[in-house]
């Protein structure tokens, strides 16, 4: 019997953050429906107590169903027949189990059935299952579309769907279409309104869509004639049941099999405009992808600490040379230095969930009463925070995850390359993760605003104010010199840009270098931060230091090398 969630040590660590108790009490708006559902707490400690009941189950079903299912479901994938989807036995069966658990719909309010969890335990879930099939992941983790229609929707739209989450509806987020990827302006799927029916009718192809035939979907239509840009897009809800929309194929994908991923073609399909038009793009689906952003990086966590721990026992049973192979120094470096890298994303992940907690519970007690004006101080600072930490933790977690996985192969040797070790399958999904919702390149135009603003250095002179054991001072030290390196580089560069006119060519060209070195001094402050905590952390934090320090030293070396003056010899030629 195996529990993803009691068997890691570190996501109770995390769980159990010293922030959470101002967390859980902005939720619970102090605990005020104690009183009006049996299940809701009374105090903090009720509320934890909860949280970890409910990942102990989510851990159990990850550890004996979940990751049990996870290789006839790669093998099985799902089945397209007669226009429908249907899922492979074991996913259909992942599904109903955690349906039946009444752990779907985690996040939302009581009052539509919900938990009405924290985002921690939330996205905490999602790494646990994460780890044990990150194809369902995906299923499982479309339930952020719930998030957008509680947040954006009007209460008919949300007592309409909500409550049928819990019930074990699924859901998809239909945007991509095969002339619009990454660029979502271009959407063009058409959304007509008709006065006499009061009803909006959608027509049009998408593409790339994960669980495309789900029972609730949230499409990104084009609702005013004549534009061509994000100001004439809308967001919709449409039910499955309506039947209007054709499922043309399901891709055949190299990863993540047991997660169908469509090819869609709406028909007249009648749908709900979600909150107000023109605002599909810029508001709503920004908050969408956000939360998918931070799903996939938990995801990627999820991955990374599956590819170590196949990567740990198959060092501890491979004999060569007459000794396990984890005794030979270029391994035990391997798996001491992914150890690092999956507990560093861990706690960037957390970090920046914590960050979310905050100011969507803000923005939740915004609608219900006048924020005061330390909170409104609180809540615009959180949000800006959520806004650059969210593709940095995606960005990091999704890139360390491919590494991390990769190295873990490559430990196996030949055998690795062979599906008879679930290393073979953990590599194909672990490569989707910095792709999709966003490629890193995309990350880091997100993610760039942290430098430019300055908003990630202040994090990082926030985390060098606090107090630490004298045993740190070597560590804190070496953080010190790197951040100095990162002002004066992220400096360089904006002299050098000031060189080219009409455009920012060295600061895009750049961005990635600045953004990684300061992702890499904010992770090794999280981590000795987490020694602070327990001691145990202490070594990964010194690991994490070293390999951070090399790589912040080698991008400093990179940006100084490429100035304004010879920047031209990167570019293609006509």
């Amino acid at each position: 019997m195996a529990n993803f969630f009691t068997d890691n040590k570190d996501l109770k660590f995390h769980l159990t953050h010293p922030q959470m108790q101002k967390i859980v009490g902005l939720k619970e708006n102090n605990y005020s429906e104690a009183d009006q559902y049996d299940y809701a707490p009374a105090d903090f400690e009720d509320a934890m107590d909860s949280y970890e009941k409910v990942l102990e189950i989510v851990g159990e079903i990850s550890g004996d169903v979940i990751a049990e299912n996870a290789e006839d479901v790669d093998k099985e994938g799902a089945l397209h027949k007669g226009d429908r989807v249907f899922y492979a036995k074991g996913t259909q069966e992942n599904h109903d189990k955690l349906t039946q658990a009444g752990v779907v719909g985690m996040s939302l309010p009581r009052k539509y059935a919900g938990l009405n969890f924290s985002m921690v335990p939330y996205v905490m879930a999602a790494e646990i299952v994460s780890r044990a099939d990150a194809g369902f992941a995906n299923i499982w983790g479309l339930q952020d579309c719930a998030e957008t229609i509680n947040e954006f929707a009007d209460e008919e739209i949300k007592q309409e769907f909500l409550p049928r989450f819990n019930a074990g509806a699924t859901a998809a987020m239909d945007l991509t279409e095969p002339d619009a990827g990454s660029d979502l302006q271009a959407v063009m799927l058409k959304a007509s309104y008709n006065e006499k029916e009061d009803q909006w009718y959608l027509n049009g192809v998408k593409r790339f869509i994960t669980n495309g035939d789900a029972d609730i979907s949230l499409v990104l239509a084009r609702s005013e004639e004549g534009t061509h840009d994000g100001r004439g897009l809308s967001l919709f809800v449409y039910d499955k049941a309506d039947d209007a929309v054709i499922v043309r194929r399901i891709e055949n994908k190299l990863g993540i099999k047991g997660s169908p991923t469509c090819e869609l073609v709406f028909k007249n399909a009648p749908a709900k405009l979600v909150g107000n038009r023109r605002l599909g793009l810029i508001k709503y689906v920004m908050s969408l992808m956000n939360g998918a952003r931070l799903g996939v990086a938990a995801q990627s966590v999820g991955l990374a600490e599956a590819a170590l721990r196949e990567g740990k026992k198959y060092a501890s049973e491979r004999m060569q040379f007459g000794q396990v192979i984890q005794d030979f120094a270029p391994v035990y470096e391997m798996l001491a230095t992914m150890d690092a890298k999956t507990k560093a994303i861990r706690s960037l992940l957390y970090e920046t969930t914590r960050f979310v907690d905050v100011y969507k519970s803000y923005t939740h007690l915004s609608t219900e009463r006048k924020l005061e004006p330390d909170e409104r101080k609180e809540h615009k600072a959180y949000t800006r925070l959520a806004d650059v930490f969210t593709p940095l933790a995606k960005l990091f977690g999704s890139e360390f995850c491919n590494e991390i996985a990769y190295e873990s192969l490559q430990i196996h040797g030949g055998a690795g390359y062979m599906k008879d070790f679930p290393i073979e399958r953990l590599f194909r999904d672990a490569r989707i993760t910095n792709i999709y919702e966003g490629t890193t390149q995309l990350q880091v135009v997100a993610a760039i605003r942290g430098v430019s603003t300055g908003q990630f250095l202040n994090q990082i002179e926030a985390y060098a104010a606090e107090q630490y054991p004298e045993i740190y001072r070597p560590l804190l030290d070496e953080l010190k010199t790197m951040t100095e390196t990162y002002k004066n580089a992220e400096k360089w560069v904006d002299q050098e840009n000031d060189k080219i006119e009409g455009n920012n060519d060295m600061m895009d060209f750049h961005a990635r270098r600045l953004v990684e070195m300061a992702g890499y001094i904010i992770m090794t402050y999280l981590l000795i931060r987490d020694a602070k905590r327990d001691e145990s952390y202490e070594k990964q934090a010194r690991i994490f230091l070293r390999y951070a320090s090399s790589k912040v030293s080698e991008h400093e070396k990179h940006i100084y090398s490429i100035d304004a003056d010879t920047l031209a010899e990167y570019k293609c030629e006509a």
